[in-house]
């Protein structure tokens, strides 16, 4: 269990949650039970597969607290509001907001700042952890250009102007990529992105971990109340899940890109890990999936200090705490929304 600004997180996936007069209370095998006071609380977000009491979600209800359930795995499967909450409120603000080009500029400038500036620290690190298999000075020369990338951005006048910058930052980001790539270089090597099909093992293994997060970004949305169809940055589009998207923008270096650089440096997925088909796609077969599920599940339980709140947690709750200060961006609570920025 933690709690990070009146938002409860129920990790444990063998937890069960009920009710004990006017606190929650989280019961595990084994262990003493834990109680929290509901009066302190605005959300809770329950990983757990036993779930909770129909009397605590009838409480929360009543108390206007968001109750969330998700899979152990981050899947999102429903959300608890009673009739009188700020849910509708929320969406009607982000829906406004997505409809005005000014407000969505405003929102996805913050967005693609956190992507740029985690790409460029990507490539720093790939600097400092190995200075003796680069040539330094094209990945530092990249990582000097992106720096000119971030400041231009909150001067972006337009959406067209903003997507102008992210694909000229994107073009000097992925232009060195495969400079980081230090293990099986037959196999694993990176010269430009392609989908749909995915036409080498690289971008193969990018497409997939991307799934992966977009779908993340997309639980933690719902579960915060939002509309993770309506972006901001992305555009609307049938069947696309455009604000998952823009969200995940500032995920792609850190959570996306370096996860699938570790698997290949450390030698977790290798070159049997694919099918190469005849019409020229790559793809992940099932032991190579089943090796990057495993290694996605580890990644999203280790724990790094939040840049923006200063506490610490798991990789995996980065997405619905980025999620959670949106919804507080729009409700008004905060002046700015503030992107995940990786140190």
């Amino acid at each position: 269990m933690k709690k990070l600004w009146n938002t409860l997180y129920v990790l444990s996936e063998d937890a069960y949650l009920s009710l004990d007069g006017e606190t929650v209370v989280i019961q595990r095998p084994e262990e003493a039970d834990k109680h929290f006071p509901l009066h302190t609380l605005e959300n809770i977000l329950c990983f757990s597969y036993k779930g909770a009491s129909p009397a605590l979600m009838g409480k929360c209800s009543r108390m206007g607290i968001g109750l969330s359930f998700f899979t152990p795995r981050g899947q999102f499967l429903t959300r608890c509001w009673g009739e009188n909450n700020g849910n509708v409120l929320l969406r009607k603000e982000q829906y406004r907001r997505s409809d005005n080009q000014a407000e969505s500029c405003h929102i996805a400038k913050q967005m693609i700042s956190g992507k740029v500036y985690n790409g460029r620290w990507v490539l720093l690190r790939g600097i400092r952890d190995h200075a003796l298999r680069l040539d330094v000075s094209k990945v530092q020369h990249s990582a000097d250009l992106l720096k000119i990338s971030l400041e231009q951005i909150p001067n972006c006048p337009s959406l067209e102007r903003l997507r102008g910058l992210e694909g000229e930052a994107a073009a000097i980001y992925f232009g060195v990529l495969d400079s980081l790539i230090l293990q099986n270089r037959d196999t694993f090597f990176f010269r430009e992105r392609s989908r749909r099909p995915p036409r080498d093992a690289f971008n193969a293994l990018l497409s997939f971990v991307y799934s992966l997060l977009a779908n993340l970004c997309a639980s933690a949305l719902e579960g915060a109340g939002l509309d993770s169809y309506v972006g901001f940055l992305h555009r609307d589009r049938p069947g696309r899940a455009s604000l998952a998207l823009d969200l995940m923008e500032e995920l792609r270096p850190v959570l996306g890109d370096r996860f699938a650089l570790t698997l290949i440096n450390h030698r977790l997925i290798r070159p049997e890990h694919f099918d190469f088909r005849e019409n020229g796609s790559v793809l992940l077969n099932d032991p190579g999936r089943r090796v990057l599920l495993n290694a996605w599940q580890e990644r999203k339980r280790e724990t790094l200090t939040h840049p923006f709140l200063g506490e610490k947690l798991s990789w995996g709750l980065v997405p619905h705490i980025q999620a959670l200060l949106l919804a507080r961006y729009l409700r008004g609570d905060l002046d700015a929304y503030p992107p995940f920025l990786w140190k």
